[in-house]
């Protein structure tokens, strides 16, 4: 605990300190209780898109002894050419949010190249679209999570040693000015009582002259 001066002004820079630290606090613990929701929430959405995923993939098994056939379905012939990305805010995070992709075809000849490839192809950009989306759902969650942690840390800051420290000081300093102003008080007694002991010596010493 750093060292406090034990006056008047110093109380009320730390029953200040007090109020604001009690005042932010609950603000911060509503925000900590959010950002658990809202990563909860957005976890449980990433997991539901990659299950979709899964699911494309099972029902499209009959093309993957197909799709291994790199003569008739050449590799890299779809191409991510653009990722659509919007910005959002939650508790006063910001975040990246998918508002979807653009795809490149590489050319092929479309009389010589069987039907399926472009169904195999629609497939793959489905595929791949859910994955983009996954992608940034995980961002949005490594993001909140790190003001989880910085939020977490202030409130344990405010909560273990801010608020107890100062409750503690205030205590403290509350004491040593009572503790003064009863010794000013007693002080003051006994100052009165020497002048009045001297007054009436004073008094006597006059009678004794006359």
């Amino acid at each position: 605990m750093a060292k406090i001066k034990l006056t008047k002004n110093e109380l009320k820079v730390q029953k200040d300190a007090l109020k604001m630290y009690r005042r932010y606090l609950p603000t911060l613990t509503l925000k900590k209780q959010q950002l658990h929701s809202e990563i909860y929430i957005i976890g449980a959405k990433a997991k539901a898109v990659r299950q979709e995923r899964e699911a494309l993939e099972q029902g499209f098994d009959d093309w993957i002894a197909v799709f291994s056939d790199q003569d008739a379905f050449p590799e890299g012939i779809i191409t991510v050419s653009n990722i659509r990305k919007g910005k959002g805010n939650i508790a006063g995070v910001d975040i990246p949010t998918f508002e979807g992709a653009d795809f490149a075809r590489g050319d092929y000849d479309l009389y010589e190249t069987p039907l399926w490839v472009d169904l195999a192809a629609n497939h793959i950009e489905q595929a791949m679209l859910l994955d983009l989306e996954a992608e940034v759902l995980d961002e949005q969650v490594r993001l909140l999570e790190q003001e989880l942690r910085a939020t977490s840390q202030r409130v344990n800051l405010f909560e273990k040693v801010k608020i107890p420290e100062t409750e503690e000081n205030i205590k403290k300093i509350s004491i040593y000015l009572a503790d003064q102003q009863v010794n000013a008080v007693v002080r003051s007694k006994i100052s009165k009582r020497k002048i009045a002991l001297r007054n009436a010596e004073a008094s006597e010493r006059q009678v004794e002259v006359l």
